[in-house]
């Protein structure tokens, strides 16, 4: 699984990696987890506010940070 935090490295975007580091490990995926702070590259998927997060280069959410119960529940689906 291919996992991508998008945004600059505000705060945000520092929970948001936090917050799916933590369910990546609870779910005990086998996970590649990337930064993007390039705004174009972050353009390129259609994401207006940060920050964002891709599974598998699907935007799964963008413009909030979740909980973990959330993050697990987006990466249960993107895993099925």
């Amino acid at each position: 699984m291919n996992i991508k935090i998008l945004g600059p490295g505000c705060a945000n975007c520092v929970t948001l990696e936090r917050v799916t580091r933590e369910a990546v490990a609870e779910l005990g995926l086998e996970a590649e987890i990337e930064k993007v702070t390039d705004y174009a590259a972050i353009m390129g998927y259609g994401v207006m506010s940060t920050p964002g997060l891709v599974v598998d280069e699907t935007v799964v959410l963008s413009g909030r940070v979740p909980t973990v119960a959330k993050v697990r529940e987006l990466l249960e689906a993107a895993s099925s």
